[in-house]
């Protein structure tokens, strides 16, 4: 859904409500799990070392779980307290070359493990893009933090498909902020 202003808090709730029951537009649902690249889409792996320790670890995955990775400036998260839950229906709000844009999507699954958590969620058909995306936080063995992003997609909107190139710009510039921002959100408590 493109708008030429700032969605207010009604339209977005209207726009998430419509979205609740709608169907994931596309049939590789939970792919990413397994990070297997279906045919046709676009593969994007990004990952970013955070730091080390328990408290880098506890931190990042309080950042994703409030989904701060999409604190940019440029786009975030509404409504923006929605639990990452199984089944939670959530839109992308993102503001570019003076459009506003919503684009709907669900979470797929929880990864709730000991040493890693993460999400994905995967698109709807009032979506820009038509995939599914997954962010995780990971404290390996030698205690280092990872945060990683891994998608697949490709244009959904007709807009989207005539400008390629640029869509496929955006795309990079959210995962480099994305990126960043959950630098700066682990590392806050020790500043």
């Amino acid at each position: 859904m493109f708008l030429l202003r700032k969605p207010s808090n009604e339209t977005v709730r209207q726009f998430v409500s419509s979205q609740q029951e709608r169907p994931f537009s596309y049939t590789e649902v939970g792919e990413t799990r397994s990070e297997a690249t279906p045919a046709g889409y676009n593969v994007d792996n990004n990952r970013l070392r955070l730091g080390e320790g328990e408290q880098t670890y506890k931190r990042a995955v309080s950042a994703l779980k409030n989904w701060r990775q999409f604190d940019l400036g440029w786009v975030k998260i509404v409504p923006p307290n929605t639990p990452v839950e199984i089944g939670r229906t959530v839109a992308v709000q993102a503001h570019t070359f003076g459009f506003w844009s919503l684009s709907a999507c669900r979470v797929v699954y929880v990864i709730d493990e000991e040493k890693r958590f993460g999400f994905a969620y995967g698109t709807l058909p009032n979506h820009v893009e038509c995939g599914e995306e997954r962010f995780s936080i990971e404290w390996h063995e030698d205690n280092s933090v990872w945060y990683d992003i891994y998608a697949f997609s490709h244009p959904a909107h007709p807009l989207v498909k005539l400008g390629t190139p640029v869509a496929r710009k955006l795309q990079k510039r959210f995962a480099r902020d994305s990126l960043a921002v959950m630098t700066r959100a682990t590392n806050e408590a020790t500043d």
